[in-house]
């Protein structure tokens, strides 16, 4: 990620404008910059101890610190009361890995490489866990014009979701990590790909081509350990810092952009949490790299549903502000609609650019139908 760490500067930036009290939008935007570059170093900092740990317990790292970014902003927004903020970050971050980076990933992919396959059986399992994860944690919503005289009622209920679906996160990842053991998971590079290339290099090399076949080898690890904690630690760090800031000026950021802060939850805080994770993804399949493209969509979204979430409703019981999950009528709606439409373009094993545009702009209308949103529901 060294082409964004240049924000960083926007670190100190933020930290003098917060102290100096000079204008909540200024301190929102500088924050929300600074954030970037730290989620692109905690996920390369977890790929080198995933590098040293081995295939099994890196994926479980990857898994439980790909979201941290998201999940240190969302708890911050919990410890200010903006329960609103918070629900409507959740709904976002799934619609735009299904939505926004699935779709830009199979535009910008199809456009280079034409029609473009992945294994499907992987993202058959992630599509269907992706559905019911999202059934499971709109139950609450669904029965709360039920439930809604008893408050506690609906508490409970959000509880019971959540322990549900964290026993389904834990069943996925006993499954993943059995069957990583029986299929040799790893990161494979385009062996066809590869295999033609090699072969024309024998008949005629070719600079390009020889550059080609290194963007497919396995980079070594920059970081040692060590080096790799001391930055996650720093990120982490910042991060919390800059959550501090970010929400704190949220609301007067808002009123003067004439933002509501649902919308800022459903669409700004996302992109600012995951865009290192968005780019990664956008790039693998550039690289004709699919599957890893997906697998990162698809995951992400699966670690909000069936992790970031469950994990913030217990913590916020922990924290005395409890977290209920009561999405309104417009997010089960577009919930739904990015789970059902991803699935349909995915389980094929086959994409093009076309695709891609079909999900940009279910994404691009329901992003305009929030902006018009009341503040209040």
């Amino acid at each position: 990620m060294p082409k964004i760490q240049w924000l960083l500067l926007f670190l100190p930036v933020a930290l003098l404008l917060n102290f100096a009290h000079i204008n909540s939008l200024a301190i929102f935007a500088t924050s929300a910059l600074a954030i970037i570059p730290l989620a692109g170093i905690i996920g390369e900092a977890t790929e080198v101890l995933a590098e040293k740990t081995g295939p099994r317990i890196g994926g479980l790292l990857n898994a439980s610190l790909g979201n941290a970014a998201e999940l240190i902003i969302t708890l911050v927004a919990i410890s200010a009361g903006q329960m609103e903020l918070v629900r409507a970050s959740i709904t976002g971050s799934i619609l735009g890995n299904l939505l926004l980076v699935m779709g830009l990933s199979m535009l910008a992919g199809g456009l280079k490489n034409g029609r473009q396959t992945f294994d499907r059986r992987n993202v058959d399992t992630d599509a269907t866990m992706t559905i019911l994860a999202l059934i499971a944690i709109c139950i609450p919503s669904m029965f709360n014009s039920y439930l809604e005289p008893n408050k506690l009622a609906v508490e409970e209920l959000s509880l019971g979701a959540a322990g549900v679906v964290l026993v389904l996160y834990i069943l996925f990842i006993i499954y993943t990590l059995r069957n990583c053991h029986t299929t040799s998971c790893r990161d494979k590079p385009d062996t066809q790909v590869d295999d033609k290339l090699s072969d024309r290099i024998e008949d005629k090399p070719d600079d390009k081509i020889t550059d080609k076949l290194r963007e497919n080898e396995i980079r070594t690890p920059v970081w040692s350990t060590r080096q790799a904690l001391g930055w996650m630690t720093f990120s982490i760090a910042g991060i919390a810092v800059m959550s501090e800031l970010l929400v704190g000026s949220v609301q007067a950021a808002t009123e003067d952009l004439g933002l509501t802060p649902f919308f800022v939850g459903i669409i700004i805080v996302p992109i600012i949490g995951n865009v290192a994770e968005h780019l990664v993804s956008v790039q693998a399949a550039i690289k004709n790299r699919m599957d890893l493209s997906l697998s990162i969509a698809l995951g992400s979204s699966l670690q909000i549903a069936l992790f970031v979430t469950p994990v913030l409703v217990f913590i916020s019981l922990i924290m005395g502000k409890p977290l209920t999950l009561q999405f309104n009528q417009p997010e089960l709606i577009a919930l739904t609609a990015a789970s059902f439409i991803s699935a349909l373009v995915s389980l094929d094993g086959e994409s093009n650019w076309l695709e891609g545009a079909m999900l940009l702009t279910v994404y691009g209308m329901l992003g305009l139908a929030f902006f018009f949103l009341p503040a209040s529901l």
